[in-house]
């Protein structure tokens, strides 16, 4: 089946909105996955060594959480956190989050995030995304409306992605399964490792894809590869870099099964990024359920299908890495400035590029 919009906004009242840091120096943002009304089962799986996270041990199944209203993905590393409190204000506002008292404005809204390492990629460190960012984000998010497009590139958290020395950014995909299951992913891209191989200059998430890839001629990739070479020796190589995600689906899951999908979900990330999951990585993938479809039944004596979870774990690896491809496709022209040399894939190879997934 045909996704809609082949982004994670397929899944019925899931919403995206982007907000970017202003100022001369700034190349940072935020990203708001907005859940609908009532929220979503949530769960998290982080494998880098060296995360920035918030509110993720409320997401532990053994814990009292069972929804949240928003994960907040952000730049600006640890500093960019604050971004989440823009968030949790607005969503007290409107009264949604854990009920703690008689009144129904006593909430206490369960603000999931993760960051990202871009300080000083504009040039001003202390140009990073706070409060006011996140509450523009989830605004935008409520604005946007169902089944929007989302904003891909140098949007939001992905603002001042890099991975492997090219411009990251934010992607997005979608899958319908066979049950009409819907499986979205949204990530941001900005790794220590590798999206393209070496070798070929094709992008590791094309292995595998509908088929071999088209490679791009042998001039073209050495030239592109001695631009790179030069791009980096004009770039200090950032202490911190990450890649994140959040995979939404309208299944319903419980909290165990929601945290599955998160943890398969990683190995998405693994086939377009080479390495993963490194010391200097944060690598950190959330899952929404909105609970809007039942999963598919069994045949015969049993109630459920304990399979039944496998076509998801399967779309989301497989949407997470068609995210990423995306994300890497839609970064912008380079950024040359005072936080570095950062030319963007379609720059190096242009023609050669490829032009989806």
């Amino acid at each position: 089946m045909t996704p809609q919009r082949d982004a994670i906004t397929d899944v019925a009242g899931v919403r995206v909105g982007h907000a970017r840091v202003a100022g001369p120096g700034a190349l940072s943002g935020t990203t708001v996955v907005l859940a609908p009304e009532g929220g979503a089962v949530a769960a998290v799986d982080v494998r880098g060594g060296g995360p920035g996270t918030r509110e993720t041990d409320a997401l532990d199944p053994r814990n009292v959480v069972e929804r949240v209203d928003a994960v907040v993905l952000t730049g600006g590393s640890a500093y960019g956190l604050e971004s989440a409190a823009g968030v949790m204000a607005w969503l007290e506002e409107r009264q949604r989050g854990v009920r703690v008292g008689p009144d129904p404005a006593h909430v206490v809204p369960v603000v999931p995030a993760a960051c990202v390492f871009d300080l000083g990629r504009g040039g001003d460190f202390r140009a990073r995304p706070d409060a006011a960012t996140g509450r523009a984000a989830v605004e935008a998010a409520w604005a946007s409306g169902d089944h929007a497009p989302v904003a891909t590139g140098a949007a939001g958290a992905g603002t001042g992605a890099v991975v492997g020395g090219l411009r990251g950014g934010t992607g997005t995909a979608s899958t319908v399964l066979e049950s009409g299951i819907t499986v979205g992913a949204l990530v941001v891209v900005n790794a220590v490792g590798e999206a393209v191989d070496p070798a070929t200059g094709v992008l590791y998430g094309r292995y595998g894809a509908g088929g071999p890839p088209a490679h791009p001629p042998r001039d073209a990739h050495e030239a592109a590869q001695r631009r790179l070479a030069r791009a980096r020796a004009a770039s200090a190589p950032p202490p911190l870099n990450t890649t994140l995600a959040v995979v939404a689906t309208d299944a319903a899951l419980t909290r165990p099964q929601a945290q599955k999908v998160a943890g398969t979900a990683h190995d998405g990330i693994a086939r377009a990024v080479r390495p993963v999951h490194l010391m200097n990585d944060g690598d950190t993938v959330f899952t929404l359920a909105t609970g809007a479809r039942a999963l598919p039944s069994a045949r015969g004596p049993l109630a459920f299908d304990p399979l039944a979870l496998n076509a998801i774990l399967a779309a989301a690896a497989d949407t997470v890495t068609r995210a990423i491809v995306r994300a890497v496709l839609a970064a912008p022209a380079g950024q040359r400035g005072p936080g570095g040399d950062f030319p963007s894939y379609r720059e190096l190879y242009g023609p050669h590029s490829g032009d989806g997934d």
